[in-house]
């Protein structure tokens, strides 16, 4: 099948943590099998976009750019999805969602999905439900659906807060099937528990 593209579409002052570590995990070798995904950044343009710790990123691609050819995009948050020049990035969702090509979302990226009406018809969850509400206003009506998770995959749509950075990973290592599940628990565990208490529990 080759190597598939997963899509991470960073704006302005885009939270660099929340991408780092699921980057790194889709984009090396698993210990058994292929490596089956490479990281490819996405932005309004291809001008270089700063995150809020001050690393800058040249994107590979402009949105208009963007071929069919890739498995899963992925929302990294930040302070530029509730702007108005955000909006174009629908598009490239709803193209994902049609393809039934895996969606993710974490921090304002879900109150971007909630803004443009995507989390209506399934399980979700954001940073604060009243906050995603007054973000997005009548665009939204899936109260019902949202959990206090930190991470909630439902189908192809996976939504997480922003503490949730190794959930959320672990959620798309999954959906992706990027690695056997014994190995994607392990990455989740040992940065979740952390060098000792990881090693001490094998």
């Amino acid at each position: 099948m080759g190597v598939e593209k997963v899509l991470f579409v960073l704006l302005e002052e885009y939270a660099d943590w929340e991408a780092a570590s699921i980057a790194a995990a889709l984009n090396e070798e698993p210990e058994q099998g292929e490596k089956l995904y490479e990281v490819k950044t996405v932005s309004l343009s291809k001008e270089p976009v700063t995150s809020i710790g001050g690393f800058r990123t040249l994107p590979d691609y402009a949105l208009d750019e963007v071929e069919d050819d890739f498995a899963g995009v992925i929302l990294i948050g930040g302070n530029s999805w509730r702007k108005e020049e955000s909006k174009p990035v629908i598009e490239l969702v709803h193209r994902a969602l049609d393809a039934e090509k895996v969606v993710e979302a974490i921090c304002d990226g879900t109150v971007f999905l909630g803004m443009n009406g995507i989390l209506n018809n399934g399980a979700h969850t954001s940073n604060d439900l009243a906050e995603l509400q007054r973000a997005a206003g009548e665009n939204y009506t899936g109260e019902s659906r949202y959990l206090e998770q930190q991470a909630v995959r439902d189908g192809n749509l996976i939504t997480a807060n922003g503490s949730a950075n190794l959930e959320f990973g672990k959620e798309v290592l999954m959906a992706l099937e990027a690695a056997p599940q014994e190995e994607i628990d392990e990455w989740y565990d040992f940065f979740k528990k952390g060098y000792y208490e990881f090693h001490a529990s094998k």
